[in-house]
């Protein structure tokens, strides 16, 4: 499932964490990147253990965990702290790549299986040229370029490159997720019911109907899910 998903981050939230990335020590991109993707990968990242760092992976966490569509789309069991990443000037673009199945926690000890990628902008679109996030999927090649704040969510299944940037910034975090439930098929089920059962109980209240319902989706997920 590939879904945009508005403001993870409000306008304050944004402001802060394009403060912080201003005056954050950049390097090399490919050091995080595995054999494959290191060949194609042309962008500057974060330098982890940085004070800037630290702060911009708290807020974007906290602003993940008060967000309902976002659970409600991930389902979450793990998410990998949040990466940071620039492309602008000469380091400018990630070619097609899939990314790595299983990542490490900080410190190596825990493993994580990618079943989701994310990348949350926090330049808007008229800040630069290029830069398209371009997931392949099914339905051919999909083109995400969104308002600072945003959050796309996508297979990690899926190859997906990072077109040049040819005027100014592109920033933005990124991170991967292990879901509750592994199959992206059944996640997608949960999410569209789970999101007709809010707009419902919005419209009607809480009715016998809706109460039913509610269970059949508790009742799928505890099928479904590997806590």
């Amino acid at each position: 499932m590939l879904l945009k998903i508005p403001q993870i981050l409000d306008t304050a939230g944004v402001a802060r964490a394009r403060q912080l990335l201003a005056a954050a020590p950049w390097a090399d991109g490919r050091t995080t990147a595995g054999r494959q993707a290191a060949q194609v990968k042309n962008n500057e990242q974060l330098q982890p253990g940085s004070e800037q760092h630290r702060e911009l992976q708290a807020l974007v966490l906290q602003a993940l965990e008060k967000h309902p569509q976002f659970f409600s789309a991930t389902l979450p069991k793990r998410v990998l702290p949040p990466l940071f990443n620039r492309y602008a000037g000469s380091a400018n673009a990630y070619g097609s790549h899939v990314d790595q199945a299983v990542r490490y926690l900080p410190g190596g000890v825990q493993r994580v299986r990618t079943d989701i990628s994310c990348t949350l902008f926090f330049s808007d679109p008229a800040d630069y040229d290029g830069g398209d996030l371009v997931i392949e999927h099914s339905y051919g090649e999909q083109r995400v370029k969104l308002a600072a704040g945003d959050l796309v969510v996508y297979p990690g299944t899926s190859v997906h490159r990072v077109e040049p940037v040819t005027r100014g910034a592109r920033l933005a975090s990124f991170f991967w997720i292990e879901s509750m439930v592994r199959a992206d098929e059944q996640r997608r089920l949960l999410y569209e019911m789970d999101m007709s059962l809010m707009k419902l109980r919005g419209e009607l209240g809480e009715t016998a109907e809706l109460v039913q319902l509610t269970g059949t989706y508790h009742n799928l997920l505890r099928m479904w899910a590997d806590t």
